[in-house]
């Protein structure tokens, strides 16, 4: 299980949280090959689901269009400094992990 590809802002401003997300991946499409010919396999993250309280503020669904090291960023209403973001991701490969973030 891969741990800590997530850099993470997140930004309490009255009743709205702002979030940005960097997720350090390299989303292989399975459609490159290596210098020697060989087919990389498909590696990409599939879905980012993120909940701030209990409650599912972002759920992304992603496919191997995503670009290298892909960026999020979205609002939501509620949160408050000190409250953690809880956001786990899956790869197509079956690989998970969940990461945590305080807003601040």
């Amino acid at each position: 299980m891969t741990k800590g590809i997530l850099r993470v802002k997140a930004r309490n401003s009255g009743s709205i949280t702002n979030v940005k997300i960097m997720a350090k991946h390299d989303m292989e499409t399975g459609n490159r090959k290596d210098k020697k010919g060989n087919p990389i396999p498909a590696k990409y993250i599939q879905n980012l689901a993120i909940d701030c309280n209990g409650r599912r503020v972002m759920d992304a669904y992603l496919g191997p269009a995503i670009s290298k090291n892909p960026y999020f960023a979205f609002t939501f209403e509620g949160g408050a400094k000190g409250d953690e973001l809880k956001m786990t991701w899956q790869e197509n490969t079956g690989e998970s992990a969940t990461e945590t973030a305080l807003i601040k």
